[in-house]
C-alpha cells in the first residue's frame, strides 16, 4: 500500500476508529436489534448527507411516475435499508441458506445445481440490491468454488475491516483493477465461478439502456462469457422483513450466437441491465441509488 500523506493518514485513522466503534457496538447487539437500530440511524442521518440529493435526482429520473412525495419516501426507505445493511456486517456469519435458523430462503436450487455441474466455470451476475454481501451464500455454502470481485473502500484500514467481516461468508475476494482482472481470468481457467456486481458506472464502458436512458456499463462480464464460453446466472437478494432475506438463482441467460463480438457483448449487457431494472422496479428502496449511474 502506498504511504499516505500525514493529513490523509490521520483522516483514515479517525474514520477507521469511528467505523470500528460502530461495528463493535452493533456486534454486541442481537442481530434483530442491530438491524433495526441501523435502520433508525440510516433514516435519520442519510437524508442530511450531501449525496442524498443525487439519490433523489436518480429516483425521480428513473421512476417519473412517482410524485415528489413518493420520491422522498423512497429515498428515506433506501437510507433505512442501507442502515440495516451496514449494521448487519458484524453478523454476517449468522446468515445461511442451509441452516433452519439461517434467515435466508433459497429459491432456484435447481439452477444452482446446474451451475455446480457446469463443465466450465460460470459467472453469477448481481448488483447492489438487498444485502448484497449475501450474494456469495448459494455458491459458498454448497461447495461451488467462487471468487467475488469487489470495489475496495477508499480508506485502506476500513477496507481491511470489511474484508475480515466478509471472510466469514466468502473465501476469495478480488479487488477491481488490473491485478483483480488477471485473477478473474485465472479463476475461470481453473474452473471456478465468479460473482460480479455490474450495476455501477464505468466511464470506459459501453452505453446500454437502463431505466430508459443509456448508462455507461462495464462489458467485462459479457466479454468473459464469450471468451471462455461460460454461462451467466443472474442472482438476486431481497430483504423480506427485518433481517430476513430471499436469495434467488435465476435460469442462466441466453448467450447470442449471431452477430459480431461487439454486438453480442451489447446484447448480453442489455439483457443484464433489463434484469437488474426489473428487480429494482419491484423493490426500489433496496437499490443503491447514490451512484453517478447516468451522464449528467
Amino acid at each position: 500500500m502506498r504511504r499516505a500523506r500525514p493529513a490523509r493518514a490521520a483522516r483514515y485513522l479517525c474514520e477507521a476508529a469511528a467505523v470500528a466503534t460502530l461495528l463493535a457496538f452493533f456486534r454486541m447487539l442481537p442481530l434483530d436489534w442491530a438491524s433495526a437500530l441501523g435502520a433508525c440511524i440510516g433514516g435519520l442521518l442519510g437524508p442530511a448527507l450531501p449525496v442524498h440529493r443525487r439519490g433523489l435526482e436518480n429516483i425521480a429520473r428513473a421512476l417519473p411516475e412517482l410524485s415528489d412525495a413518493e420520491v422522498r419516501a423512497c429515498a428515506r426507505r433506501m437510507w433505512r435499508h442501507l442502515g440495516r445493511t451496514a449494521a448487519e456486517y458484524p453478523h454476517l456469519r449468522r446468515f445461511s441458506i442451509e441452516r433452519p435458523d439461517g434467515r435466508v430462503e433459497l429459491v432456484g436450487r435447481d439452477n444452482l445445481e446446474e451451475a455446480r455441474r457446469s463443465p466450465t466455470g460460470g459467472i453469477f451476475v448481481t448488483g447492489h440490491v438487498g444485502n448484497w454481501e449475501l450474494t456469495v451464500l448459494p455458491a459458498e455454502q454448497t461447495g461451488i468454488p467462487l471468487a467475488t470481485v469487489y470495489r475496495a473502500a477508499n480508506n485502506p484500514i476500513v477496507d481491511r475491516m470489511i474484508q475480515r467481516l466478509r471472510s466469514g461468508v466468502g473465501q476469495l475476494y478480488l479487488p477491481k483493477g488490473a491485478s483483480g482482472a488477471r485473477e478473474m481470468v485465472r479463476a475461470l481457467a481453473a474452473g471456478k465461478h465468479l460473482l460480479l456486481l455490474v450495476d455501477q458506472k464505468l466511464n470506459t464502458g459501453i452505453p446500454v439502456p437502463f431505466f430508459g436512458r443509456d448508462a455507461m456499463t462495464p462489458p467485462a462480464v459479457a466479454a468473459l462469457a464469450l471468451k471462455y464460453d461460460c454461462p451467466l446466472w443472474p442472482l438476486r437478494v431481497e430483504r423480506l422483513k427485518g433481517a430476513t432475506f430471499r436469495v434467488t438463482v435465476l435460469p442462466k441467460l441466453a448467450i447470442p450466437k449471431a452477430g459480431t463480438r461487439e454486438e453480442r457483448i451489447r446484447a448480453i449487457m442489455v439483457a443484464i441491465n433489463a434484469t437488474l431494472e426489473g428487480w429494482i422496479r419491484e423493490r426500489p428502496e433496496q437499490w443503491l441509488w447514490l451512484h453517478r449511474r447516468w451522464p449528467d
